[in-house]
This record gives structure tokens, C-alpha cells and sequence, in this order.
């Protein structure tokens, strides 16, 4: 009786048609033929009419135009693809990034020649020798800011303070042309300087203004930079077996299946790239907070750091400074011999009228004020688009690229054949995959190479908060950092909080090593089911024997 139903079903099954339509004719495999050739493919051995598709290891096993070969170019193909997708949106944020960096960059540099140039045009009049003689000191203070700002290995605070020093020494030695001062003496009169305050208030505000505004500047350009990187980088990689093997059922397949014309269900491609992006959308928390960084500093760059009046104005504010040696030159240098005694008479003595200010000469600052306002305001709009980036990637890939129907279309792709398709939407991020039914996603091996990227945008977002209130950063490796952070993507608040150093180094940021993975997750997950694997041998082997037995 049992026997019945069974080869009642099979006989159905065997009688049924598996072709879309009602018809015995089979169809033709034209539309294939053509698009096979035109992905660059030989047309010879390609069927001219459907043919049993039980050798189809990917598409469903129906009626067919696709042979085997066919099936694994095709494959092939749509990784190739799908990964030139990947590439070409990576390279559309890349692209607004890098020239987001490149406009600040120019700004700011042009600010800083300008500012340089307006000191070799105006000093020469304004003070004769006291410039002529000490112009490499000047030249010196310009080449040293650039440098820093470039993260080069210097140190804003005390490069500021080694110009003032040695412009004070040069300074007092041509307006004290009558006395004979050895550099045991300057020293003395170094040691000093704080005390008398021979520049008046100007270093010191200088000081705590500069390096705010160079801290900002510097970071900021180099966190357009270090997203580029990111991008980059998490474009470039290759999508796995199982993901190949989906995007291929999604793009191709229909064809095989003789429906050429029939998009995809968008719900269906959303499973199977969220599948395949999994890993990406990970980046998303800490892209945003990186992009939020970002725009935290444009503001203070164009609000409380004042940027363009506090770079461009430099060389108004070494002249006011100058100015205030000479109006105070006798009362400094009465000071200055009280400490350190009366210096011996030189015998070469000479007048300083030459040394002294010439004529009145009017240093003014052009204003960029309202081209920083139009690049920060820019610049502001294109990192709110891009915080979501990561997550909204696959409906932008179904919608744009993959060209999927609509999400209330019944007569769309659904993998199988034309019709609806059932299955919610999965989650995003690796975590939410454990159910997704179009890609088989392992949740327990995160991608290293985005992990690592993920490291990166938690290194620059640190050192932005840090230039968001006026701390210097330190931009060498902070791979000794991060050690036993463990999973290697995270940074403990105790350890990115506190770690500043007023050295940075020549290394950019998006090159910092990554902290070495511990032993843990993967490995540690593969080496414990090896004894289960044994158990069930085991258990198989005595149900065997047990039955063996009973008969």
C-alpha cells in the first residue's frame, strides 16, 4: 500500500514539463546565443534549442540553454562584474573625498604662501638689515610649518619657540651693534626672555592659536585621505565561492532559463548582495563616526580656530612682534644687562641707524574668509551624503546596476522561475546573514582585510576628536597601542583617549600597522568541532554494529 503514492508521485514528476510555458516545442536559445557572444565568449557547442539541464551545478536543473561550460563563463563572468561594480562605486566616493582633500589642501597652502610672500615683500622696507640679515630665520619658520603640517616629525610648540629664540638673538645683537655679545651671553639673555617678554604677548598667542589651527588643518586633510584609503581598499575584495555562486544565479540564470527579459525581484538581489557585502556594511558605524569627525572639524576650522585670519595674518603678527623689541629696545636691554651684566664694547662698532625701521610700511591680510566658508560648507554636504554609504550600498547596486523589478512585482526573477518572491529582507552587517536563504554566509570569520580598515577609520576618527579640542596627535604607528585589543577592531577608550604625544612622524595614518589577531574566533571555532565530528563517526559505527547484532 505504501508503494502506491510514491510511484504515483514519480510518475508525475517525470510527466510534468519543466519549461516556463504549457508548449512541447523547445525553445529557442537565440537571445542566449547572442548575449554568450557578446560577453566575448565562443558561440561553439552553445545549444540552438533548450536541453535538460540536469548537468547545471548553479542554475536550477529545468530546461535549459546553458551547458556546463557555459554555466562556469557565466559564473565567472558575474564575479568579474559584480567586483567591477564594487570598484566603480568605491572609486565614485574616492573620487569626492580626494577632491574634498585637495580643495582644503590648496586653500590652505595658498593661505600659507600668501601670508610668506606678504613677509618678503613688506620686510625688506620696513626693517632693512634687521630682515636682510636673518631672512633664513624667516624662511626657516614657513619651511618648518609646511613640514608639520605634511605630518612630517616636528614638533608645532617647540619649532614656534626655537624661531622666536633664534630671532631674538639675531635681533638683539644688530640693534646692540655697539657692544661686542658672545653666545654665552645670548644664552643668558634666552634664559631670560620669558621674564622680559622682548615680543610682548605675541608668541605666546601665537603660540596656543597656530598650533590649534595647524592641529585641525592637519588632521582634517587627513581624514578625506584616510577614507580614499578605506574605500579603496574594501573595493578590492574578491567576493567568495558562495557569494559568486549567488550573484550568478541572480544575473545569469534567468538566461539559461530562457528569460532573458525578466529582471530580477529587487527583494531577492538585496539577500543575495547584502550576502555578499556583509562584511562591508560592518564599516558602517565607524565610517559614520569618521565622517562626523570630519564635519565637527570643518566647523572649527571655519569657526573657533579661525583658519584663514590665524594662518594668513603670520607675518602681520612676527611684525608686530618685531615692533615691540624696537619700541622697548632700551628697557629690554637695561633688563637684559641687570641679569646678565654690561656686555664688552666692540671694537667694530657701528651706527644701527641702518638697522632700523626704514619707513612705515602697511601690512594688511587679504581675507579668504568667505572661500574657507564655500569649501567647509562643500565639504559638510558630501560627508552627510556619504555616511550612509556602506548600508545603502546593495539597493543602490540592485537599483543602478543589477537593474532589479520592483519590490510589489510578482512576475520578476525569484531564482527559481518567474514569479514573487517570499523571503523577508535580511538585516545588515555580518550578524544578521545566519538566516539569509540566497548566500551561504560563515558569521564566524569576519573579513580580515576589512577588519583591519575598520581599525584604520577608528584610528583617524580618534585622532579628529582629539584635533576637535586643540590636543596634538600622535601620527606614528599605533600598532604597540592596540596590542591585546584582541579581535583587532576595536580601540579602548582608556588607550585612544589617553595616548597623545606632541611628536608626530612621517608615517601617514592610513598605513599604521594592525595589531596582530589573537588565536582566538576562527581557529579557536574549527578546532573545537573536531571532536564532535569523531562523537558521530563513533555513534555511527555502533548503530551499525547494534543492528548487525539484532538481525
Amino acid at each position: 500500500m505504501r508503494v502506491f503514492p510514491w510511484g504515483f508521485w514519480l510518475l508525475c514528476v517525470a510527466s510534468a514539463p519543466a519549461r516556463g510555458d504549457s508548449g512541447s516545442k523547445a525553445r529557442s536559445c537565440a537571445e542566449v546565443r547572442q548575449l554568450y557572444g557578446a560577453k566575448g565568449f565562443s558561440l561553439s557547442g552553445v545549444p540552438q534549442a533548450e536541453i535538460s539541464g540536469e548537468h547545471l551545478r548553479i542554475c536550477p536543473q529545468g530546461y535549459t540553454c546553458c551547458t556546463s561550460e557555459m554555466e562556469e563563463n557565466f559564473a565567472n563572468k558575474s564575479r568579474s562584474e559584480f567586483e567591477a561594480m564594487m570598484k566603480e562605486a568605491g572609486r565614485s566616493v574616492q573620487a569626492t573625498l580626494t577632491a574634498q582633500h585637495r580643495s582644503f589642501d590648496s586653500y590652505f597652502q595658498d593661505l600659507l604662501n600668501k601670508s610668506e610672500k606678504a613677509l618678503y615683500d613688506a620686510f625688506p622696507s620696513m626693517y632693512g638689515e634687521l630682515y636682510t640679515q636673518n631672512v633664513k630665520v624667516f624662511k626657516d619658520l614657513y619651511s618648518e610649518l609646511r613640514r608639520y603640517y605634511r605630518s612630517s616629525n616636528i614638533n608645532l610648540e617647540e619649532a614656534l619657540n626655537e624661531f622666536w629664540t633664534r630671532l631674538l638673538e639675531r635681533l638683539f645683537k644688530l640693534l646692540n651693534p655697539q657692544y661686542h655679545i658672545t653666545d654665552e651671553y645670548l644664552d643668558c639673555m634666552v634664559k631670560h626672555a620669558e621674564q622680559h617678554k622682548p615680543f610682548g604677548e605675541v608668541p605666546r598667542d601665537l603660540k596656543v592659536k597656530a598650533t590649534r589651527a595647524f592641529i585641525a588643518a592637519r588632521s582634517y586633510a587627513q581624514g578625506f585621505l584616510v577614507g580614499s584609503d578605506v574605500v579603496k581598499k574594501v573595493s578590492q575584495v574578491s567576493l567568495s565561492h558562495e557569494c559568486t555562486r549567488a550573484i550568478m544565479k541572480l544575473m545569469y540564470c534567468p538566461h539559461c532559463r530562457g528569460m532573458s527579459s525578466v529582471k530580477p525581484c529587487n527583494n531577492y538581489c538585496l539577500n543575495v548582495v547584502k550576502g555578499c557585502l556583509a562584511n562591508q556594511a560592518d564599516l558602517n558605524t565607524e565610517w559614520k563616526y569618521l565622517m562626523d569627525s570630519l564635519i565637527g572639524v570643518a566647523d572649527r576650522i571655519d569657526g573657533p580656530y579661525n583658519v584663514d585670519t590665524v594662518i594668513g595674518t603670520i607675518h602681520m603678527r612676527i611684525a608686530e612682534a618685531i615692533s615691540n623689541l624696537q619700541e622697548n629696545k632700551d628697557s629690554i636691554t637695561s633688563k637684559v644687562f641687570q641679569g646678565c651684566g654690561n656686555p664688552k664694547i666692540s671694537t667694530k662698532g657701528s651706527s644701527s641707524e641702518d638697522k632700523r625701521r626704514r619707513g612705515k610700511v602697511t601690512l594688511e591680510a587679504k581675507s579668504s574668509a568667505q572661500a574657507l566658508e564655500m569649501l567647509v560648507l562643500d565639504a559638510k554636504g558630501n560627508l552627510t551624503a556619504l555616511k550612509t554609504y556602506w548600508i545603502t550600498l546593495p539597493s543602490s547596486l540592485c537599483s543602478k546596476k543589477v537593474m532589479a523589478s520592483s519590490a510589489s512585482d510578482d512576475k520578476c526573477w525569484n531564482g527559481m522561475t518567474k514569479g514573487s518572491y517570499l523571503p523577508e529582507v535580511m538585516g545588515d552587517g555580518l550578524a544578521n546573514q545566519i538566516n539569509n536563504p540566497e548566500v551561504e554566509v560563515d558569521i564566524t570569520k569576519p573579513d580580515m582585510t576589512i577588519r583591519q580598515q575598520i581599525m584604520q577609520l577608528k584610528i583617524m576618527t580618534n585622532r579628529l576628536g582629539n584635533a576637535n579640542i586643540g590636543n596634538d596627535v600622535d601620527f606614528q604607528d599605533t600598532s604597540d597601542d592596540m596590542s591585546g585589543s584582541g579581535s583587532g577592531d576595536s580601540c579602548p577608550d582608556d588607550v585612544c583617549g589617553k595616548r597623545l604625544s606632541k611628536s608626530p612622524s612621517t608615517r601617514q595614518p592610513e598605513t599604521h600597522a594592525i595589531p596582530k589577531q589573537s588565536g582566538h574566533g576562527v581557529n579557536g571555532a574549527s578546532s573545537r568541532s573536531l571532536p564532535s565530528a569523531s562523537l558521530l563517526l563513533l555513534l555511527s559505527v555502533a548503530v551499525i554494529a547494534a543492528q548487525h547484532l539484532w538481525r
